[in-house]
């Protein structure tokens, strides 16, 4: 029997070697309970600690304010203790291991606080927002290992590179003629030199909220093509591992999307530095436009306006999402994308059979 402390050592190489490709949840018995939010119980009583101050008022004396804090602390304090009892732990001990009941008092009851206190509804909501958002980003970061993934996505954007573009010029071509004829019309410049930035924001917005979902509408089949094809003879995926494998894909899209919108928004801003003056603009625009900087370019003063930044940033936003949507209608586009990551998970699935293995060997 091999030494437990050998195979230990490996089992712990090999869920480390998950992590680095961005697929922590190939590691077995993997809880979110102790894995990810036990783990940032530091992280999340600071949180609290500071969120004792939502109940604070301008409206409120010195007196009144620490009466407020005070109180915010006891009612903290008894909704750790109803935790506590429902858990069958001691009524004020530091919880050990993070459920579904500590995660809904994380959300709901430092949201509570300013609105039974001080009156602040508002403050709360927005407590309650951030403290779900932070929950979801612990989940990604810690859970779904996002900055792995991310790093791994962008060590194989340069070898993408020429695939993303040679389908940018095969799938959008009559769109690139319509955007360079759209880019000239007095009515497109118009229209966006009075839109503010959250106006434009949300457009944009808009587009990314459209073209993802695209992106992720073809995900389930994608990975159980992947896994079909790159298994290695393994046992099936869990719906956490299913999960995991197509955030790697959809993150690895989602910057070939991204990489192509900032390639169209640079072309347009350097197109209108070269063709398009302020006084074009303004007399498109019927208003001054917004100058930044000028400088001389071939005899003649190229200036760049906030109305060319706002009319690139549209045009390369709606590229975007047409391009997200070539990549669902293009299938030698994602034979090749597929081919290229089958090869990539191959490795890792080979790993995840070897690791079994040793697990089983173990017990």
């Amino acid at each position: 029997m091999e030494p437990v402390q050998k195979i230990e050592a490996e089992l712990a190489a090999y869920e480390a070697a998950f992590r680095r490709d961005g697929l922590p949840m190939l590691t077995e018995d993997y809880s979110p309970a102790y894995d990810i939010f036990t783990r940032a119980v530091p992280l999340l009583g600071l949180v609290l600690l500071v969120e004792l101050l939502g109940p604070v008022s301008s409206d409120f004396s010195l007196a009144w304010n620490a009466v407020a804090v005070l109180t915010a602390v006891g009612m903290m304090l008894l909704a750790l203790g109803l935790v506590n009892r429902h858990r069958s732990r001691p009524f004020l001990s530091r919880p050990r291991k993070i459920g579904m009941a500590e995660l809904i008092a994380f959300v709901l009851v430092p949201a509570m606080l300013p609105g039974l206190i001080s009156g602040h509804w508002g403050i709360g909501a927005l407590t309650a927002l951030f403290n779900l958002a932070l929950l979801g980003l612990i989940l990604g970061v810690v859970g779904f290992g996002l900055i792995s993934i991310l790093r791994w996505a962008v060590g194989r954007m340069v070898s993408e590179l020429a695939g993303s573009f040679g389908l940018l010029v095969t799938a959008v071509p009559l769109l690139m003629i319509f955007s360079l004829i759209l880019f000239l019309t007095p009515e497109l410049w118009e229209v966006f030199a009075q839109l503010d930035r959250v106006a434009l924001g949300i457009v944009v917005g808009l587009f990314v909220v459209l073209g993802s979902a695209f992106l992720i509408a073809r995900l389930p089949k994608e990975v159980a093509s992947l896994e079909r094809d790159a298994g290695a003879g393994g046992p099936p995926l869990e719906r956490r591992q299913r999960i995991n494998v197509g955030l790697v894909l959809f993150v690895s899209q989602s910057l070939q999307v991204l990489l192509v919108a900032l390639a169209v928004a640079a072309f347009f801003v350097v197109f209108g530095l070269l063709t398009i003056n302020a006084e074009l603009i303004e007399g498109w625009i019927k208003g001054t436009p917004d100058v930044l900087f000028g400088f001389q370019l071939g005899g003649r003063e190229a200036q760049l306006t906030v109305e060319l930044l706002r009319v690139a940033t549209a045009i390369a936003s709606f590229t975007g999402l047409y391009f997200a949507i070539s990549m669902l209608t293009n299938d030698l586009y994602r034979d090749e994308f597929l081919d290229r990551i089958t090869v990539e998970m191959r490795k890792t699935f080979a790993r995840r059979v070897e690791y079994l293995q040793l697990r089983n060997r173990r017990s």
